[in-house]
């Protein structure tokens, strides 16, 4: 500082370093994450590049992309990465799908969650028992989870590899909102069924339901009428489906029938694959490929997802399937009429956390395990369980298990060996869990006659009396 100068004043002081300071500000705010912003409700199509993953689960092994990847290139340096908010007590995680971007559920416990939705099931995958059920027989819309009907007639009745060629009303519907919930199929387009089952189940293509169901009965009209065949074959007799991709709202079906579509439909490895399948390319006429994301975005949240089906009209509400693989045993969820798509997933997902928690897999009893031997008349014929029974018990009841025996009456020998002579009954917490038969193991055996209903004085009676007379006999015979 020179001998003249005078030191500069404290209020000029002050507005330079705010100067300097709202200078700064400027700058970083464009560099703000886009995670920041609150996530909208509705289901938007995907955006260029993954958000990023905050998940308490093995990081990928390649890292993903920062948020500023999509933002034009700068000199400056990015910001600092915000600190790590400490987990409240129901778990969250973050996911690169562009729906939904966290799960909030409640800490799994032996107890179901509380759900909002209008109907809700909860099912074995393997075996169909039920594990939680909320108004699983009524009839309702279910938008685009229709299509797991759809899916499973196609799988069944085609090859992947057949080829379909466009037709003017799926080309009519291709030609709807693009990236939403259409493909942009184009009149007399030529593509493989493999690759519309893709396009079908992961972006949930209205147009590709269309060109399925003229593909695989000749038109829409016809589809319609094997998919009521279908249902009527399975004993859904509570599902009338009127369109092949869920948009006609006066179809109908349950929740209990859409567990049991969703089973036979993940008992199909096709199926099972696409359902897994996180980004797919659907090749296009002319043109890159199309790109499409799977809207389940429990296979990013939720640890053991194998694939669900998400679904949405005004009249069905929010539409969920899902399911899940842990520790060998898999469950699958169902949710209709939901308020929002956050709660679809949240609520499914609490599920699926309350059957692998509050159930455990228990083998009850084993094919060929002996029970003791039944008399007939003068025999005993030895007898055994015909099958192997395991179920899925709730984790207090599971020390606690009954059996009953039930021997057909009318019994009279000889009776060959395989043939069912009974039931074995068990029961856990008052309720019947499961019955197998009980089955003739091998041959008879010669055993102590039936005891007599006569009282023991008439039966000493009678034996005096039969001594009596052999005794006669032998002194005046």
């Amino acid at each position: 500082m020179g001998k003249g100068s005078s030191p500069p004043q404290p209020r000029t002081l002050f507005a330079v370093r705010r100067l300097v300071l709202l200078t700064v500000l400027a700058a970083l705010v464009p560099l703000v994450p886009a995670g920041a912003a609150t996530l909208a409700l509705t289901i938007t199509p995907p955006p260029p590049t993954p958000v990023p993953v905050r998940c308490p689960v093995p990081a990928p092994a390649t890292p993903l992309p920062s948020p500023s990847a999509t933002s034009s290139a700068s000199s400056s340096p990015a910001p600092p990465a915000p600190a790590p908010v400490p987990a409240p007590a129901a778990s969250i995680c973050s996911s690169p799908s562009p729906f939904p971007t966290a799960l909030v559920t409640p800490t799994p416990s032996l107890q179901p969650p509380q759900v909002a939705a209008r109907a809700a099931i909860l099912e074995d995958l393997d075996t169909g028992e039920v594990l939680f059920s909320m108004h699983p027989d009524d009839r309702r819309p279910v938008a685009s989870l229709t299509k797991l009907m759809t899916a499973l007639l196609v799988l069944e009745r085609t090859r992947a590899t057949e080829m379909v060629t466009v037709g003017p009303d799926a080309a009519a519907q291709g030609a709807q909102i693009l990236g939403v919930s259409e493909l942009g199929l184009k009149l007399g387009e030529e593509i493989r069924v493999g690759q519309l089952l893709y396009a079908l189940l992961l972006q949930s293509a209205n147009d590709a339901a269309v060109a399925l169901a003229d593909h695989v009965s000749g038109s829409v009209t016809q589809f319609v009428a094997d998919m009521a065949k279908e249902a009527d074959r399975l004993g859904l007799h509570r599902t009338h489906f009127l369109s092949p991709n869920g948009l006609d709202d006066r179809g109908f079906t349950t929740a209990r029938d859409l567990a049991t579509i969703s089973r036979l439909d993940f008992a199909i490895p096709l199926f099972e694959k696409i359902a897994r399948t996180k980004f797919h390319d659907v090749p296009s006429p002319s043109g890159p490929p199309r790109h499409i994301q799977n809207r389940n975005v429990l296979l990013w949240l939720y640890p053991g997802a194998i694939g669900g089906k998400t679904g949405y009209t005004s009249a069905a509400g929010y539409c969920l399937m899902a399911a899940a693989e842990r520790h060998g045993r898999g469950v699958v969820a169902v949710v209709l009429g939901e308020p929002s798509t956050l709660d679809a997933f949240d609520e499914a997902a609490a599920l699926l956390d309350y059957g692998f928690h509050a159930f455990t897999e228990k083998t009850l009893v084993k094919e060929g395990k002996a029970f003791q031997s039944i008399p007939v008349g003068t025999q005993r014929i030895p007898v055994a369980t015909g099958t192997t029974l395991r179920r899925l018990l709730p984790v207090q009841q599971a020390a606690d298990v009954a059996r009953t025996v039930e021997v057909s009456p009318g019994l009279v020998p000889p009776v060959a060996v395989g043939i069912r002579i009974g039931t074995v009954t068990f029961t856990a917490g008052g309720h019947v869990v499961g019955t197998v038969p009980l089955v003739v193991s091998g041959p008879p055996r010669e055993g102590p006659r039936e005891p007599s209903a006569d009282p023991w004085w008439r039966r000493g009676l009678a034996a005096v009396a039969h001594f009596t007379v052999h005794a006669v006999a032998s002194l005046f015979g």
